[in-house]
């Protein structure tokens, strides 16, 4: 398998002279999700952690509604690139049918190839109430995360994203070169694991577009915590999914853009606040 980190070789102008030396960059290749030997897309990703990829990009698509639907998954490496090759029930498959698309995107395009406006704003997943949480557990979210990106620590050049619970932590975290394809990496995690994600929250290392709350909203979890600002369209989409969407989360705090009832200040502090406090973008 394609190795997920590459050395490149360069030159560096600093301080009025170049000097030459090796950098470590992100792996960057085409993979081929295929569905009973029909191509679906084409995304580029990083190459690592393709069967938890392939499982959440397929749920979060609305390929399947459950990992059980898919047969078998096998990750074929040719010269140009990786195929994850998945093959469903004949019912399942000719549901797809209809609506197979061929998808030659950028990095981790959300949107790429869907012909339908209608189909790229969708409206998402309804999520359960689920917990609540403190600042404090929120700001020990976000801290939590950076110790475990560890292709970022040799690259400086990928995403995250990581779903953490107050009882017990970081559960998982997946990285890539491209946001939606780091949270697709963890929805498979989650779904295959039999994870219940409405006892945690979402953490990115992105910004927040519509894409990315959709997915947060199939993997069914309530709350999104986001180092980056979110698009005006992000914030009506997490408002009517019932997401908390918490967004410019640094060290010294951050913002909640919808449903902050879910946040509380202290655990002493606990309560739901009242539909006036909502916040919302007209």
């Amino acid at each position: 398998m394609k190795d997920a980190v590459r050395i490149a070789g360069r030159r560096v102008w600093r301080d009025g002279a170049f000097t030459k030396g090796p950098r470590r960059v992100p792996e960057e290749t085409a993979l081929a999700l295929t569905y009973n030997g029909g191509t679906y897309a084409v995304m580029m990703g990083t190459p690592q952690d393709l069967a938890d990829f392939a499982l959440g990009f397929s749920l979060n698509e609305g390929v399947i509604t459950s990992v059980d639907e898919i047969v078998s998954l096998d990750i074929v490496e040719h010269e140009d690139g990786i195929e994850l090759r998945m093959w469903l029930a004949p019912e399942i498959a000719e549901r797809i049918s209809a609506r197979r698309r061929q998808i030659a995107g950028p990095t981790g395009c959300g949107l790429c190839g869907i012909d339908s406006i209608a189909e790229a704003v969708r409206p998402s997943a309804i999520v359960p109430e689920g917990r609540s949480f403190t600042a404090r557990e929120i700001m020990t979210a976000l801290a939590s995360i950076e110790p475990l990106q560890t292709i970022n620590h040799e690259t400086r050049a990928v995403h995250a994203a990581a779903f953490w619970t107050p009882a017990r932590g970081i559960v998982a975290l997946r990285e890539d070169v491209g946001r939606h394809n780091a949270l697709d990496k963890l929805a498979g995690h989650l779904a295959q694991s039999r994870t219940d994600a409405s006892e945690g929250l979402v953490v990115l290392t992105s910004r927040v577009s519509v894409e990315m709350v959709q997915k947060a909203a199939s993997i069914g979890a309530p709350v999104i915590v986001a180092v980056s600002a979110p698009t005006a369209l992000a914030i009506r989409t997490a408002e009517s999914a019932g997401i908390t969407l918490v967004a410019i989360a640094r060290g010294d705090g951050f913002e909640v853009f919808t449903h902050p009832d879910r946040i509380a200040a202290s655990a002493e502090h606990r309560t739901r606040t009242t539909s006036t406090d909502k916040a919302h973008v007209a």
